[in-house]
């Protein structure tokens, strides 16, 4: 038999063999992502299947042969076929002979599929997880430079109060460290092996499920067979995850894009780009693709979540349409936090502007009631003294004159001077941006000392994460040294 004959004149013989939906029912081309694992999964079935009995040891060696050339010969090279699974069958047919097709004894292409795509995915996730390590570097890093750089602290994009940019930045930091998680927590249940399920009711031949997972690298097995060819919820938990990865890289974007704007900050060459007609721009244009990669994850979960709504047990081919687009998820998301690390590692914070900015629209307010209400007034009265001033205190106006504005302030609610509960000192500190930011030494505030104790923490999770990353890596590794070593004893 070659290569040019119809791939179901090997696996099915000539029912189905053709028709107008043919290349419709075709997964081959986008099953490309998922040609090494499916070799994988089949080289571990074969063993299994040996060591069980259930075929002949010789046969194993050839079929395993005939994956060493599939290999070699690569996806481009196989014959036409449904979907990658089929098609490396037949090749392995082409080359063996019908003892080939006990390549598939106990098994069906459902749990062959869903083990391919877990085998697949486990390993974008790592990469996504590892991506967020490195940008949780770089963040902390960058943080640990401007731990006493005072910047704006913007709510509703207004001024709001005085911060540290090491502040803001561990802000981010935080929200990443808890993606790395999520990503980390799928990870875990997508790393558990449907492979001996069949079609969904199990086989009467006695395999080991156990060991194929073990030879794959799995934690475990999807234990009931149904639930395993069936199961796509950890697409579903992929892509959330990604997504929500994707959504905390976009608020980093935007905030990086706003303070160029006001040229608090400037992006690295390497991360922006000018006008094809305005000789002068520099756009942060790679912060802005980063930003819209979040609308594709989310838009992804979107997609995988309905085409998985309401269909009925076990396998139904929609299934096939879904995992597609996880993996695509997984390659733009890990992509642009590879590039927002970038980004933030290259970037350039302009302290004297920074410092300017930090006590417009009299940031300091909340620090000066904070002042009256820790001196004894109530919290609103010190509110609606402070609220009073904002009229007149304007950006640039010196200490002196501003707590002069404050006095003026408590005289019309009070009837009596401020200084009557605080010395003038005290308020012309606390209209201080670098001074309020001091004061606010609460844990994860921005004071530096805060911070400090922040960075800390930060350091030692990302350290935590990189090794768990690490210690996963390594397991598939050994997994797969394993695996080669047994078709080594076989070839």
């Amino acid at each position: 038999m070659t290569n040019g004959d119809a791939p179901e004149t090997a696996v099915r013989r000539d029912r189905f063999s053709g028709g107008p939906a043919r290349e419709f029912l075709s997964s081959l081309a986008a099953d490309e992502r998922i040609f090494a694992a499916d070799l994988a999964v089949d080289r571990a079935h074969v063993v299994m299947l040996a060591e069980q009995g259930i075929v002949e040891g010789g046969v194993a060696g050839e079929i395993l042969a005939a994956l060493a050339d599939v290999e070699a010969a690569g996806h481009g090279a196989l014959p036409d076929g449904e979907d990658v699974h089929e098609a490396i069958e037949t090749a392995v047919i082409d080359r063996v002979g019908p003892d080939g097709g006990k390549m598939h004894t106990a098994r069906s292409r459902n749990d062959e599929v869903a083990t391919c795509i877990r085998y697949r995915l486990r390993g974008d996730l790592l990469d996504a997880a590892a991506a967020t390590v490195t940008l949780r570097e770089a963040l902390v890093e960058t943080a640990r430079e401007h731990v006493e750089t005072v910047m704006p602290g913007y709510t509703h994009l207004q001024p709001a109060q005085p911060i540290t940019v090491a502040h803001w930045i561990l802000s981010y930091e935080s929200a990443v460290a808890r993606d790395t998680a999520r990503l980390l927590d799928a990870y875990d249940r997508t790393n558990r092996s449907p492979l001996g399920a069949a079609a969904f009711a199990g086989t009467p031949f006695d395999v080991d499920r156990d060991r194929t997972a073990a030879l794959l690298g799995f934690d475990g097995t999807v234990r009931n067979s149904m639930d395993a060819a069936a199961s796509r919820d950890f697409l579903a938990e992929a892509a959330s995850a990604l997504a929500t990865h994707a959504t905390t890289l976009s608020g980093l974007a935007e905030d990086v894009i706003i303070y160029a704007n006001k040229g608090l900050v400037e992006l690295d060459d390497d991360y922006s780009s000018t006008s094809s007609i305005m000789p002068q721009k520099k756009n942060p244009d790679t912060l802005e693709l980063v930003r819209g990669v979040a609308g594709d994850a989310v838009g992804e979960v979107s997609g995988t979540l309905t085409a998985l709504k309401g269909l009925p047990r076990a396998y139904n081919r929609d299934l096939q349409r879904v995992h597609p687009g996880v993996f695509e998820a997984a390659d733009a998301v890990t992509e642009a936090t590879r590039v927002a690390a970038g980004a933030v590692a290259t970037a350039d914070w302009n302290d004297e502007a920074l410092a300017a900015a930090a006590g417009e629209g009299f940031s300091t307010a909340t620090g000066v009631a904070d002042l009256l209400a820790m001196a004894g007034l109530p919290f609103r009265t010190a509110h609606e003294i402070v609220a009073a001033a904002a009229e007149a205190v304007e950006d640039g106006m010196d200490p002196a004159t501003a707590a002069a504005k404050v006095d003026e302030a408590a005289a019309e609610v009070l009837g009596e001077s401020v200084f009557a509960y605080v010395s003038r000192q005290d308020v012309e500190d606390a209209l201080d941006p670098a001074h309020s930011v001091a004061s606010r030494d609460s844990a994860g505030g921005p004071a530096p000392a805060a911070v400090a104790e922040e960075l800390s923490a930060a350091g030692d999770a990302v350290e935590a994460d990189a090794a768990a990353v690490d210690a996963h890596r390594d397991a598939l590794a050994e997994a797969a040294d394993a695996l080669e070593a047994e078709v080594a004893d076989y070839v």
